[in-house]
């Protein structure tokens, strides 16, 4: 595998075209989806795999990818390809800094959009287990109603996940974790 894995920035999406390469990010931590396989069975595919901006954001960061651009590949940085985060993404520096904080605990994240929530969170990985956590992260001066609690309990219990509100502090580098347990009377 080479130092960087090359990623080429497509409209809302990152791009590995090097199907090899695209098998060992995917198996370094699930990130990404190989392109038309929905639950891959096994790790190595034979097809691109794409990346949203938040995992590209994050293995920018940790120098695991090279992003680049247009016909000439103009390399994108990592300020540029934050600032296009911040333009797809309601609220992302919250969420990024709860995706790299799930992240460097060794959790999988996924997005979550087909549980209503940000995150889809996984100890050992999609096709390996059903995501345990789902995470809504919310700013701490934002307001959440009792009906909204109990909506995305009731959901929650559906699909047999426990709902975690992360509220992040930026500033001082902290999220704090309010995980939610349902149970009968």
């Amino acid at each position: 595998m080479p130092k960087k894995i090359e990623v080429e920035f497509i409209e809302n999406f990152l791009v590995v075209w090097n199907t090899t390469y695209g098998s060992e990010l995917y198996k370094m931590g699930f990130y990404g989806k190989p392109l038309g396989i929905a639950k891959p069975k096994i790790p190595e595919f034979n097809v691109p795999l794409i990346l949203d901006l938040m995992e590209g954001v994050y293995l920018a960061e940790k120098k695991a990818i090279t992003v680049y651009e247009g016909a000439e590949k103009r390399k994108v940085s990592l300020k540029t390809l934050r600032q296009r985060a911040k333009h797809l993404y309601e609220d992302f520096e919250e969420k990024y800094a709860v995706y790299h904080d799930l992240r460097n605990n060794g959790l999988i994240v996924t997005p979550g959009i087909k549980f209503g929530c940000d995150f889809a969170v996984y100890k050992h990985g999609p096709g390996v287990e059903h995501a345990p956590f789902m995470v809504s992260v919310k700013n701490a001066k934002s307001e959440i109603t009792a009906t909204e609690i109990v909506k995305a309990g009731r959901l929650a219990t559906t699909v047999r996940k426990r709902f975690i509100i992360a509220v992040p502090d930026v500033d001082k580098e902290k999220i704090r974790y309010l995980m939610f347990k349902w149970f009968k009377a």
